[in-house]
């Protein structure tokens, strides 16, 4: 493109922007008026009756040639101008904002980052981009990162923003010099921008303004091979001794056909490794990595794949999250309606959890219970009643089994209570199999049956149940990689222990999910219609909801053909427990807008404040304790938004690096709401090495929404050019001569050269 632009300016004397700023004018003299005219008048006839007369073709061509020759000589002495508005020198100015983030070190082909590439085109005040725009501008020089600093020279840039804010530095530049007469703003950058939000208003301001933009993008506009984990989809709070399932995803160019090995390491341990393969070119992949987090606190799991051959850049091969692993006791009512080995084998599984307090509500006749696992040193209250009648009692629980209890025992008001239990208080729900569970206990057409994640059909007519065929249970797709169901080290390890499990046994048909649940286990066998739903879930709410339709899955645990020392049946259970407990909110919550910070930066809190029957709290107290890395502790306020009901917020700034405690309560004068603690993490930012190519697409709208021209380093001398033309600021009218362009004489050489040629073959000459 550049040398298109040359070849135009060393024929037409001037570059292609002075032409498509400019208006072509004349200027003859009234003596080329009069020559002109006689010529016309003596001529038109002569030529008119040559034409006629002349029966050659050649001749005719002579005549046309000659002709074509006289005019643009007429044209030359008509005095051809190019009429352009151009900014009068030194009078108006411009500003060069330089991108002075970490993503400029970042190096390409040759070794020669982004950075050194820009302070070369810069150059020095005698030589570079900055005498060019010097000699026609008073320049203003800027560097940008996270904010906006004006500089005086090029030596001052560092290279180590941690945020590139490019918005937010073209609206600052616009301010500073709005009282300037100037003509456009330089941008040299490789186009990134963290900012939250979008740069439509930025876009918006320029343009109403009429300042044009004019970006230098530096840097590949694509990399031949590159990995990058773009995302990590992890909770930030989990039970201790739970298992994990992490989606990670993993963006690639180049890498298509290979596996390589994604590694999590906690404390520089390595806790996990799993396999990630691209089947093509630019396909990005998700791998699900499983692992346990053993030890209680907050830690910092970090996700990483090792730099490869040919990569750019390998800092964004990994990245970190952040999890409060917590060491408390989650509760779970479970309410069986009948005796049965199902809930002692149950309560077997989970007795040696530390974190786990299965509370048994088992119906042994009317109106007469069975109560275990209640807390101890409890004055005997809990659950003597039977099921809870009140939101209070029941939102205790961070989790509730149903066994084969019929729905008509529980009141309309107990049925709306546990649908409110899962969708407002965020809990988990299970329903387990039996003669008196789903359709078969007539819980269709009720609240809870809005929660499940299966259809339930009509409830069967008659006494009894014909129904109650064996099922081969097996892992689905999904199911195959969920923490809840992995009972072996590897994904085909467990599908192996799976495999060998006996079969059991159903009440209830269950074919068809709700549209957004997900089915982890399945069951084949003699009997079934269709595969049997055995395990499901959905979020319901704020909660979480699972379904399982399986009703002796104890013979896990004591058909002959198991050994003795296997556990799978506990194993599953106590997974699927924590599973059902997992991401349970407390009516007081606090969490911040990330969980890692750039050093020096402000750290948002949001708390979310309800009361025991998790409705919203508008007049609270809500403080938080702040514990700095050092052991500063600080205090802050948070305040309802006004906007959200129950939700407050405060700041405080992370001015040194390290782990943040942060200890927060809620209440109501002397009334405690709750409690509860979490964690900041102050580290450098790492964000400028993600999407790290330079955006060329985003600089094009830029300069296209503002008036400007986007280039590349090589285009710096016609950016300078075009600004002088376009841009705004203090303007004159110049004139520029066109007769002696080198177009006109070559156009004459070749009409010359080729009238002499005919006339020579004719022997004329």
């Amino acid at each position: 493109m550049q040398l298109l632009h040359d070849l135009f300016e060393l024929l037409f004397k001037y570059p292609v922007a002075t032409f498509s700023a400019g208006t072509i004018r004349f200027a003859p003299s009234w003596g080329l008026f009069a020559i002109a005219g006689l010529a016309l008048v003596a001529g038109l006839p002569i030529l008119v009756r040559y034409l006629r007369i002349a029966d050659r073709r050649r001749d005719r061509i002579l005549v046309v040639l000659r002709t074509v020759i006289l005019g643009i000589v007429l044209a030359m002495l008509a005095r051809p101008m190019l009429t352009v508005s151009t900014l009068v020198p030194l009078e108006s100015f411009v500003g060069v904002l330089v991108d002075d983030s970490a993503s400029m070190t970042i190096r390409e082909s040759g070794g020669t980052s982004r950075a050194q590439r820009a302070l070369d085109l810069l150059g020095t005040p005698e030589e570079g981009l900055l005498k060019s725009l010097g000699e026609r501008f008073a320049v203003r020089l800027f560097a940008f990162s996270e904010d906006l600093r004006r500089i005086d020279d090029p030596a001052e840039l560092q290279f180590l923003g941690e945020t590139s804010r490019l918005g937010l530095a073209l609206e600052d530049a616009a301010a500073e010099l709005a009282n300037l007469p100037l003509a456009g703003l330089v941008v040299l950058t490789d186009g990134a921008d963290n900012a939250p939000g979008s740069m439509d208003e930025t876009l918006l301001t320029l343009k109403a303004r009429g300042l044009p933009v004019y970006p230098v993008g530096i840097g590949a506009e694509s990399f031949d091979r590159e990995i990058e984990i773009s995302r990590v989809e992890s909770p930030r709070r989990v039970l201790k001794g739970s298992s994990l399932m992490v989606e990670v995803t993993v963006e690639q160019r180049g890498f298509e056909g290979e596996t390589l090995t994604l590694e999590v390491e906690d404390d520089g341990r390595i806790v996990s490794t799993q396999e990630v393969s691209f089947r093509s070119r630019g396909e990005a992949a998700v791998a699900r990595v499983n692992f346990q987090a053993t030890e209680a606190g907050p830690r910092e799991f970090n996700f990483r794949i090792a730099g490869q051959r040919g990569e750019v850049v390998t800092e964004n091969n990994q990245r970190a999250a952040s999890i409060q692993v917590e060491d408390r006791v989650d509760k779970i009512l479970y309410f069986e309606g009948e005796p049965r080995w199902e809930l002692k084998f149950l309560r077997r599984a989970v007795q040696d959890d530390d974190n786990l307090q299965l509370v048994v509500l088992l119906r042994s006749a009317e109106n007469r219970y069975f109560r275990a696992g209640l807390d101890e040193g409890s004055d005997g209250s809990e659950l003597e009643g039977g099921f809870p009648t009140s939101r209070e009692a029941l939102f205790e629980y961070r989790g509730l089994i149903l066994g084969s209890i019929e729905a008509s025992f529980f009141t309309h008001d107990q049925l709306r209570m546990i649908a409110d239990f899962v969708s407002q208080r965020g809990a988990g729900f299970m329903m387990i199999g039996g003669q008196n569970a789903f359709s078969e206990g007539g819980w269709a057409g009720t609240p809870v049956a809005d929660v499940l994640p299966v259809v339930l059909g009509p409830a069967p007519e008659g006494e009894g149940s014909t129904f109650y065929p064996d099922i081969k249970v097996e892992l689905t797709d999904f199911g195959k990689s969920h923490p809840a169901l992995r009972l072996a080290a590897s994904e085909e390890g467990s599908e192996e222990v799976w495999a060998g499990l006996p079969v059991v046994s159903t009440f209830n048909p269950i074919y068809e999910l709700k549209p957004g649940a997900t089915s982890l286990l399945a069951g084949s066998g003699p009997g079934l219609q269709a595969e049997q739903i055995v395990l499901a879930f959905q979020r319901y709410g704020r909660g979480r909801a699972l379904s399982w339709s399986v009703h002796d899955s104890w013979k896990w645990q004591m058909d002959a053909e198991v050994p003795l020392d296997d556990m799978s049946h506990e194993r599953i259970w106590r997974q699927l427990m924590r599973w059902l407990v997992s991401y349970v909110p407390n009516n007081v919550n606090l969490e911040s807008a990330t969980d890692v910070v750039g050093v020096g930066h402000e750290v948002k809190l949001r708390a979310e404040i309800l009361d025991d029957t998790f409705l919203a709290v508008n007049n609270a107290i809500v403080e938080a304790e702040i514990t700095s890395p050092s052991g500063e502790i600080s205090l802050v306020s948070l305040r309802w938004t006004v906007e959200t009901d129950g939700e407050y917020v405060g700041t405080f700034t992370a001015r040194e690096p390290g782990t943040y405690d942060v200890s927060y309560e809620a209440r109501i004068g002397e009334e405690t709401l709750g409690s509860g603690r979490t964690h900041v993490e102050a580290a450098p930012s790492d964000r400028e090495y993600f999407d790290a190519e330079m955006r060329s697409d985003l600089l094009r709208q830029i300069a296209e929404e503002s008036g400007g021209r986007y280039g590349r380093p090589r285009d710096a001398s016609r950016i300078v050019d075009e600004l002088a033309l376009d841009g705004g600021g203090s303007m004159r009218v110049e004139r520029f001569e066109l007769w002696d362009m080198p177009a006109f004489f070559a156009v004459l050489l070749v009409l010359l050269g080729s009238e002499w040629g005919l006339r020579r073959r004719a022997g004329m000459a």
